[in-house]
């Protein structure tokens, strides 16, 4: 054999050795996606014994994973090896049962499955013609919801990643309403524009501030309203402010109405806001982020009462319909001042049927978007409208008894109306000190020690927030997988804690 078929054989041989260029085979990934399923539903069925919080400290996975990235591709059993000895010890698990801090908030099967789905159609949903699919259903299964919640059919739904953006979107449409030529000549520079201002309750959550800030409004553009003893906005302070602005100079345009305020859930008198809009023709957008999944439960929909004269609103079902995150809808009444504010069509995006559909891109400043109508139907399919309904009536019946306990201790307290699944308490024993002033920092001090003494026990996880200047603690329940076992554990829990740490009050 001479020495260029030597050659030609070792190339070849070579070529035979060499590994594929596309993607992970079909039989591998059939194996692993069979493991995968079966770990996260071990993961559901064991979750319990996980603890809540990661019970590690800043720094600690980074020090266990390599400075630079592998030279030669890994195995999935060593990917997946990792994930149970790095990953999970690192998380703090949002689909736990006893997940009760901030809103809580669950994933669910279908729409884990619409995730899984989503991911390998990996559509970019920026175009009526390269999604179909995406923008249809989106289309359909937004009016669903609409009617599931009792909005009219004068609000059209598009979905978002986050309240923080659909809010934003809608005070653009609010500003475009304005008629000041903010588009084409901007804001800066100009003797012409005046202050414009937005309202919103001392309570209202700080993305609308910084949605106010990103539009370039600035921060003194926001009028924070005070509220009531309930905090609720006050709708004769508000009055009054717009009053005041008006006489000074400014143009008021928009007002934000909370239905369901992140730290007591409370619910701002949308019908008296609404009012007062129309008599100043302005533009009022309701953030019912949290509460508006509500309105699901027949018996509920007052909640939105007065939302169907608001020109805006928006919801998250990531919240509090088993949606897996991230999954917002902003329902809006007009839809030609949310695209005149955001539509802007090259060339190379033009196609013959753009003036007859709707194309995602011409709402918002994201030009591709994620397949998510996807999740939520295949969900809305599954449980149907009376299986959310009867869990969250459910969670909310957990909530109140939950409160009823707090109502016959003579060591807790609650701070906030309980209406829906939040409770706002906080620790009460008899401190004999002098002074109030001591007495109320004492109180703050133990309230918060508590907290961190039950979240760090890993069983349960509470988050707190002030309210009249004291710190009180916040128990939410939304998880689908929440149940009385739960509640009452967190309640044993916390007494437990009180009582470690405050031995008077066992007399001792």
């Amino acid at each position: 054999m001479g020495v260029t078929q030597r050659r030609q054989d070792a190339k070849e041989r070579k070529e035979e050795d060499a590994p594929s260029l596309g993607d992970m085979p079909a039989e591998e990934f059939r194996r692993h996606g069979h493991e995968l399923i079966d770990w996260i539903a071990d993961y559901f069925e064991h979750i319990d014994q996980l603890p809540v919080l990661a019970q590690i400290e800043p720094g600690d996975l980074k020090s266990q994973l390599p400075t630079s990235p592998p030279e030669q591709g890994e195995s999935m059993e060593a990917i997946l090896a990792d994930v149970d000895r790095l990953i999970v010890p690192a998380l703090t698990h949002w689909s736990h049962p006893s997940f009760f801090a901030y809103f809580a908030t669950s994933t669910s099967a279908p729409g884990i499955f619409g995730e899984l789905l989503s991911a390998a159609f990996d559509v970019k949903s920026m175009l009526w013609r390269t999604s179909p699919a995406s923008t249809e259903l989106e289309e359909v299964v937004l009016d669903w919801l609409r009617q599931m919640i009792g909005l009219d059919p004068g609000m059209s739904g598009i979905i978002y990643d986050t309240a923080s953006v659909s809010s934003m979107h809608a005070i653009a449409a609010a500003r475009e309403r304005v008629e000041m030529r903010i588009r084409e000549e901007g804001m800066s520079g100009r003797k012409d524009l005046p202050l414009l201002r937005v309202y919103a309750s001392e309570q209202a959550h700080s993305s609308i501030e910084k949605g106010i800030i990103t539009l370039g409004l600035g921060q003194r553009a926001l009028r924070k309203i005070p509220t009531d003893k309930d905090f609720c906005m006050d709708v004769k302070a508000l009055a009054a402010g717009i009053e005041e602005d008006k006489r000074a100079g400014f143009l008021p345009f928009c007002i934000v109405a909370t239905v369901g305020t992140t730290s007591t859930s409370s619910i701002d008198p949308v019908p008296e806001i609404v009012q007062i809009s129309e008599a100043h023709a302005m533009w009022v957008h309701v953030d019912a982020a949290y509460a508006g999944s509500a309105a699901v439960v027949p018996e509920l929909r007052h909640v939105l009462d007065g939302c169907n004269r608001a020109d805006s609103l928006v919801m998250n079902p990531h919240k509090w319909l088993f949606t897996p995150f991230d999954l917002s809808v902003l329902y809006c009444r007009h839809m030609d001042l949310l695209r005149r504010a955001f539509s802007l069509v090259p060339e190379y995006l033009r196609t013959p049927e753009q003036d007859k559909v709707r194309s995602g891109s011409d709402y918002g400043v994201q030009l591709g978007r994620r397949f998510r109508a996807l999740k939520l139907w295949m969900i809305i399919r599954y449980f149907g409208h009376e299986g959310l309904a009867a869990r969250i009536r459910e969670h909310i019946r957990l909530a109140k008894l939950f409160a009823s306990w707090i109502e016959e201790s003579a060591e807790w307290e609650l701070t906030a109306p309980v209406s829906l699944g939040l409770v706002c308490f906080r620790a009460y024993p008899d401190f004999r000190t002098e002074s109030e002033t001591a007495r109320g920092k004492r109180l703050d001090a133990l309230n918060e020690a508590i907290m961190h003494g039950l979240n760090a026990t890993g069983k349960a996880l509470l988050s707190h927030t002030k309210l009249h200047d004291k710190l009180v603690l916040r128990l939410s329940i939304g998880n689908i997988r929440t149940n009385e076992r739960h509640v009452r554990q967190v309640w044993d829990l916390l007494n437990v804690q009180l009582h470690q740490l405050h031995p008077q009050t066992l007399g001792q």
